[in-house]
């Protein structure tokens, strides 16, 4: 009950207003967030040309070159066409789970076995390629402006990393562009020197294939050799992180863009390392060219160098050849260091944001990703190349080993959520199935990278971190069950909503796959506020026992009750913070100490790299004393903060109950007001429903008291019509007989008397027996006639059928006409009406038959008056070629309903009205000639008796439809 109370403990809402940076799309491209459908405008051809053109970077042929010369042509051939082809295998899921889903690198990361606190190391290592790969590209460019402009390079990585930054302002907006208008440019200059070299050296090839660099062992295979130059590949894993920043772009897929869709997807994700290898390969190649034209090694593996002999085959002016060079350069290197520095800004945002809970905007990283690029580039990271890859491939192998065998494995085996939640709402922050084969693969390769497992595991490591990692993460999976991938459960992915949702933080509205519902807050919030959120504390996800305060998190409640016996509780947990903090810092700090010994290693021997060392440890052990201060002063100001915020919330607290109790005061006399104007409501109400029940019994009682009488005089009239119509057949058969009589006299007596012949002659004997079988026919055909109309009176009445009947409604609507026969005819300024039926097959119809025929008389009626009306106005008009029409038709409709309709061209209806007619006492008949009340108890007829349909349709030239609807069986 406690923990109930503490996670529906109310926190003051804060409203996030984001700077303008932040708060425009154009600039943010939806940073650390899903990429909505709204936002997703380009087509699968311009998204997946956008992101090839992050395939420029020339660090590709510096890679393949300087592999090519350090390990030779077998070697570096094979470590190329090898780690390419587990580059794009690894890159496949990647690419659709990320295309999938619209989301980037990290947010998928984060859904897919690391947590969110956890894919914070990997936006590190995400980060730390961008810099790393943006350092390189810059001094390649650098090069080549210090080549044709005599520009030193200090101030050419200067320039280099400044002109990058307007151009990635505006995100991937302006980026599309620019990769659109450079890539016919690039591609032409990227392939024709190859063509030139080919066909003006046709040895180029052979030599190639025999190029041995400074290996002892010339151009054949080593397998050390191999392995040592598959690690620096292998660096190039988390390029994927960069396709999938534009991937995430593409429309939904759908089945008419199925084939464009994946097309997109595999040649914008995984293919571009198809065109990577083809560079490495190619870099390999111009590098053996470039020594075989009298290029050093250490300049051979500067592209502007290789492409200046490939330009050289091409034009004879070196002038142009370094013109073209230069240009191509440059544009090669703009293409992927704006990819470079857009993602490095998205990885730099999503670390802090997770740390500091503060979101200044992409830009600001942006700059500081370029900072830290051009420190790199003043360090003169291109001449440890080598090392500095492959010395970051173990960690980023590992990395990707996890994060794939999570998609592939862990989710084919139901054990990872079959989709990717990334919202900090419903995740743990640490996810120990892959933030622990990442650590654990990459601990163990970079051990194997320091040479302390052999020299076969030493060249082999980035293969070790990458098997370790992907056998690793299913195993923690299925030990630990899969219980850390979803905290809580996630109430929006039940149910699909169609529209946005309202962030109850920021006041904005976003795509539900944005969203996430906060007990907390108790409303919708989106993803981005819910990451940069620092009041809640994660309550929303609190699991530990009641005594537990929720500002401690389960590892730190374990070791406050270890040292529980030696401190009292609130300095252990002081002590822990401490512990944590000091020795994350310094182990950061060592780490990057020992990088920057690896690195100087790898170009200094002997005393001068030991003396190295002795200073690096002297600086190290003095900065572990400000890092212990600093830490300390980190845990102190951490607790200040806390307990500034406790009470800010207490204080908050009691402004809301104040709050609360004066709106309750307030809502009490509010209540008191509306109660009587409630009252008067449901008073008016009732008046109006009793008007109703009054019309309704009225015409109820109308239409009784009609149908009796019908039924009576119909009884009535049928005993003696049934005699005339019965004795008719005799009377004929008694006639003929007499006159047969009279004919036999005329034959046997030809001479009559003189009175006789007299009496003939008067009688006119011989028409007298021609018209009497005339007058006989005449009066069956009356009394049949009879006979019908007193049988349509009967069936209309329906005396005895108060209950529900199976009847036929053909006969009902026969029966409803033959009795307004009359008023069909023509009469004084009245056309004849036409009546057109058009019945479908339909089954017998259980109803309640009288009132249903009342439905019919009071439409029909309603037609016949509408087209007397339209009628006489045309005559008024002088109008004479009108004919009034009334179409009846019948169908059946699916789930077994019936419909009838009843048209006509009359006086019409208009639009505005036709809410109204089916209120009781409307009516657009003149005073006195209608009360109002047909339609309305024809509706309650239909739509409460029948549980059916009733409604009117007005058309084009005055057509006016009632239909009604009504189930085969009530």
């Amino acid at each position: 009950m406690k923990n109930q109370t503490i996670l529906n403990k109310k926190i003051q809402k804060v409203r996030r207003d984001y700077n303008s940076w932040v708060a425009t799309e154009t600039l943010e491209d939806y940073a650390l967030r899903f990429a909505p459908k709204s936002f997703r405008k380009w087509s699968e051809f311009q998204v997946a040309n956008t992101a090839l053109g992050g395939t420029s970077f020339l660090a590709l042929e510096a890679i393949g070159g300087s592999i090519a010369i350090s390990y030779g042509f077998a070697n570096s051939f094979w470590a190329i066409l090898t780690v390419g082809i587990i580059i794009f295998l690894t890159s496949l899921p990647i690419s659709y789970y990320a295309s999938k889903y619209n989301i980037d690198m990290d947010l998928l990361t984060r859904g897919a076995g690391f947590g969110y606190i956890g894919s914070t190391i990997t936006s590190l290592i995400y980060a730390s390629f961008t810099f790393i790969f943006f350092a390189l590209e810059a001094a390649i460019m650098a090069q080549a402006l210090e080549l044709y402009f005599h520009l030193p390079l200090y101030l050419g990585y200067l320039v280099c990393s400044i002109i990058i930054i307007p151009l990635v302002f505006f995100g991937v907006t302006v980026i599309n562009q620019l990769q659109i208008w450079t890539q016919p440019i690039w591609l032409s200059l990227m392939i024709s020197p190859y063509i030139f070299i080919i066909y003006k050296e046709p040895n180029a090839l052979s030599n190639w294939f025999n190029f041995a660099g400074r290996t002892v062992n010339g151009a054949e295979f080593n397998p050390l050799l191999f392995g040592a130059a598959a690690t620096v590949c292998f660096s190039l894993i988390p390029q994927i992180g960069e396709q999938v920043d534009y991937l995430r772009f593409l429309p939904d897929k759908q089945k008419n863009n199925q084939i464009k869709w994946w097309l997109a997807m595999i040649l914008a994700g995984p293919g571009w390392i198809i065109i990577g290898v083809a560079k490495e390969l190619g870099g390999a190649f111009l590098a053996s060219i470039a020594v075989s034209h009298g290029v050093s090694f250490a300049k051979a593996t500067q592209p502007i160098q290789m492409y200046l002999v490939g330009f050289t085959d091409i034009f004879d002016d070196q002038k142009i050849v370094l013109i073209i060079g230069t240009l191509f350069v440059i544009i090669s290197q703009i293409k992927i260091n704006v990819t470079n520095a857009y993602a490095g800004s998205l990885a730099w945002s999503n670390f802090f944001s997770r740390l500091t809970h503060n979101h200044p905007g992409r830009v600001v990283w942006l700059i500081f990703n370029v900072a830290i690029a051009l420190v790199l580039m003043e360090l003169n990271v291109f001449a440890t190349l080598e090392a500095v890859l492959g010395l970051y491939s173990n960690v980023a192998i590992a990395w990707i080993g996890a994060l794939v065998a999570d998609l592939v494995i862990n989710k084919s085996l139901g054990i990872s959520p079959s989709y990717i939640e990334f919202k900090r709402a419903y995740l743990h922050n640490i996810n120990p199935v892959g933030f622990g084969s990442m650590l654990i693969a990459s601990a163990v390769s970079m051990t194997a990278f320091l040479g302390v497992f052999g020299s076969v595991a030493q060249a082999y490591c980035s293969f070790i971190a990458l098997v370790l990692a992907f056998i690793l993460a299913p195993i923690i999976a299925i030990i630990t069950k899969g219980k850390y991938y979803i905290a809580r459960e996630n109430q929006y992915q039940k149910i699909n909503l169609s529209d946005t949702l309202e962030c109850c933080i920021c006041n904005q509205k976003y795509e539900q796959e944005d969203m996430a519902y906060c007990p907390v807050y108790q409303g919708s919030i989106c993803s981005l506020c819910c990451s940069l959120d620092s009041h809640c504390r994660d309550r929303c996800k609190e699991t530990t026992t009641a005594l537990t305060p929720i500002t401690e998190k389960p590892l730190l409640t374990i070791a406050r009750k270890i040292i529980s016996s030696k401190f009292s509780p609130q300095l252990g947990l002081r002590v822990v913070k401490f512990l944590g903090i000091f020795l994350f810092i310094s182990g950061l700090v060592g780490l990057i100490f020992g990088v920057v010994y690896y690195l100087d290693t790898s170009q200094y021997l002997g005393a001068n790299s030991q003396s190295r060392l002795i200073t690096l440890v002297k600086l190290y052990f003095p900065l572990l004393l400000l890092i212990g201060i600093g830490s300390w002063w980190l845990v102190l100001t951490e607790e200040s903060r806390d307990l500034a915020l406790e009470e800010l919330h207490s204080q908050n607290l009691q402004l809301e109950q104040e709050i609360q109790q004066r709106q309750e005061v307030e809502n009490s006399l509010r209540q008191s007001k509306t109660k009587s104007k409630e009252q008067t409501k449901q008073l008016q109400r009732t008046l109006e429903e009793l008007k109703q029940k009054e019309a309704q019994l009225i015409q109820t009682e109308k239409m009784s008291s009609l149908g009796q009488l019908v039924g009576g005089v119909a009884h009535e009239i049928n005993n003696p019509v049934s005699f005339i119509y019965g004795n008719l057949h005799f009377t004929s058969e008694y006639t003929q007989q007499l006159l047969t009589l009279v004919k036999l006299y005329q034959q046997h007596y030809p001479e009559p008397k003189a009175e006789i012949e007299e009496y003939i002659e008067d009688i006119d004997l011989e028409f007298l027996k021609e018209d009497l079988f005339k007058i006989i026919s005449s009066m069956t055909v009356g009394a049949t006639r009879i006979r019908q109309i007193v049988q349509s009176l009967r069936n209309f009445s329906h005396l005895d059928e108060s209950e529900l009947k199976t009847v036929d409604i053909h006969e009902g609507i026969d029966s409803t006409l033959l009795i307004l026969n009359n008023r069909l005819r023509p009469q004084s300024n009245n056309s004849v009406i036409e009546v057109i039926k058009n019945y479908g097959q339909l089954p017998l119809i259980n109803c309640y038959p009288g009132q249903l025929n009342q439905v019919l008389i009071n439409l029909i009626n309603n037609s016949i008056d509408s087209i007397n009306e339209y009628n006489r106005k045309q005559i008024y008009l002088n109008i004479q070629d009108y004919s009034g029409i009334i179409q009846i038709s019948t169908k059946v409709l699916e789930h077994n309903w019936v419909e009838i309709s009843i048209a006509d061209n009359g006086i019409g209806i208009q639009p505005e009205i036709l809410n109204k007619l089916f209120d009781p006492f409307f009516t657009t008949k003149p005073i006195g000639k209608g009360t109002g009340l047909g339609l309305s108890v024809s509706y309650q007829i239909i739509v409460e008796k029948h549980q059916g349909k009733l409604f009117c349709i007005s058309k084009p030239n005055n057509v006016v439809e009632f239909i009604i609807q009504i189930p085969v069986k009530q």
